[in-house]
């Protein structure tokens, strides 16, 4: 029987009924994963390892073992995520012939649980951009239309999903780099609370603002995924401990019970119409059901986009100072300090890298960091209150926000690479929620078939901190409704 690839769960099923093994998953990924001449999802393969990996759960199901959820589950890994041994290149020339020295925590957790990793996929260099169209080493095609691109940065990781190369993977979300792929590519995806997922072993962009997360066909298959990564970790001293419950265990009348918000100022002027359309019809869905969905103000969410470009390239400039050519990087022969430098970064890195990088190292210069940086940090404790007054429960506020993902559906390759700032707009739904460290979740509005010639649509449900319960319940409660 050929093996199921549809979602976790059944998956699962079909592997204790032994309809087929783990290993022939994994065989069956690998084939389609080389037969793609359009996708390109992965950067690298790690095919004995995972064929390994795959064959022992297969064993461990034969003696009788009890395994779990994601046992023997193919997927795939952002490749900004280090795995020992393995190359991690984080989209850059600069890290071409590098190997990760250790596992990311959320690499042992994943391996703890038994998954196999099929490899690396795809992504904007150092994750800096909305159209994985700035890696050094190749374009990734969106699997509904491959003239689109599938969303950015973590596009290779939403594009293995959708184009049914793995049953889920891991991205990181900055500033909405897991959900505008998701939504571009028809599939879920999970921004989790900052400090809810170790960042440990994952390559820093803007380490205020990054979170590792899961994509997945269905919410529930997020919310598995999300449930083995998530937990509080040593090495990372910004990931948070407590003990909240399992995501993916679905409470029907809690969801029922939850007060639903709709921000007025994301349905203004810049989105595009059937976008617009699309996310009230999900919101109807709700409103036809009984949920109570009443409208909301987040007045300084306009200044997000602003804000963020700002303190992102700040921190930009700051971590990427250890890719000097002498601690990692293209080692130049030349014999001045100041020519290894020139060389090794000026060749290195690639344009929409040096562009953050200036602009970062510009913001924090003397002179200019009260005027830019100080001010902006300001500003995002104004999109902080913004959320924390909805939220507020004292003053009748909401438990979770329905909004858009994207103002537009995926653009065609090659279309806003020549014009920085209109490729910066895509992410203008998805930004405060990184810079307020909130959850948030991705999802279609409907399903979406490859080959159906109609190109994706999604909605984000967001949530208080650490409340990832409450919207993957929702978005689980909404697949019910509509699939």
């Amino acid at each position: 029987m050929k093996p199921e690839l549809t979602n976790i769960r059944a998956f699962r099923e079909g592997l204790l009924r032994k309809d087929f093994s783990a290993e022939e998953a994994a065989k069956e990924c690998f084939k389609r994963i080389k037969a793609d001449k359009e996708v390109n999802a992965f950067l690298s393969l790690d095919e004995r390892d995972a064929l390994r990996a795959a064959s022992e759960v297969d064993e461990m199901i034969a003696r009788g073992e009890k395994t779990d959820m994601l046992a023997g589950v193919p997927m795939g890994l952002k490749d900004n995520i280090l795995v020992r041994g393995k190359r991690t290149t984080a989209g850059s020339k600069m890290l071409a012939g590098y190997a990760g020295g250790y596992d990311a925590t959320v690499v042992e957790k994943l391996k703890r649980s038994r998954a196999v990793i099929l490899g690396k996929t795809n992504l904007d260099e150092f994750a800096m951009g909305s159209s994985t169209e700035n890696s050094a080493f190749q374009k990734t095609a969106n699997p509904h239309d491959p003239e689109r691109v599938p969303g950015g940065s973590s596009g290779g990781s939403a594009a293995a999903v959708a184009g049914g190369f793995a049953l889920g993977a891991l991205g990181s979300d900055t500033g909405g780099s897991i959900r505008q792929p998701a939504a571009f590519c028809g599939v879920s995806g999970l921004k989790p609370t900052y400090g809810s997922v170790s960042r440990s072993g994952l390559i820093a962009l803007a380490s205020s603002l990054d979170q590792i997360g899961p994509f997945a066909r269905t919410v529930e298959d997020a919310a598995i995924i999300f449930d083995a990564i998530r937990g509080h970790d040593e090495l990372d001293s910004t990931s948070v401990s407590g003990e909240y419950g399992p995501a993916a265990a679905y409470d029907a009348e809690r969801v029922r019970s939850l007060t639903l918000g709709v921000p007025k100022e994301y349905f203004g002027e810049g989105i595009d119409p059937d976008v617009a359309a699309a996310v009230r019809s999900a919101i109807g869905v709700f409103e036809k059901k009984g949920f109570s969905v009443k409208e909301i103000s987040l007045p300084h969410s306009k200044y997000a986009l602003s804000c963020y470009y700002i303190i992102l390239p700040a921190e930009v400039s700051t971590n990427l100072a250890r890719f000097d050519g002498i601690r990692y990087g293209r080692n130049s022969e030349e014999n001045s300090l100041w020519k290894i430098y020139e060389e090794t970064r000026g060749k290195g890195f690639g344009d929409e890298v040096k562009r953050r990088m200036l602009l970062g190292t510009f913001v924090l210069s003397a002179g200019y960091y009260d005027a830019y940086y100080a001010k902006a940090q300001k500003v995002r404790r104004l999109i902080v209150r913004d959320f924390e007054k909805v939220f507020d429960g004292n003053s009748g506020g909401v438990d979770a926000i329905l909004a858009p993902v994207t103002p537009t559906r995926a653009f065609k390759i090659g279309e806003k690479t020549s014009d920085p700032l209109t490729m910066y707009l895509s992410d203008i739904f998805t930004i405060p929620v990184n810079l307020a460290s909130l959850p948030a979740l991705s999802l279609p509005v409907k399903e979406y078939a490859l080959g159906g010639g109609e190109l994706p649509i999604g909605f984000q449900i967001i949530g208080k901190p650490f409340c990832e319960k409450d919207i993957l319940g929702l978005g689980m409660w909404y697949e019910k409704e509509t699939r």
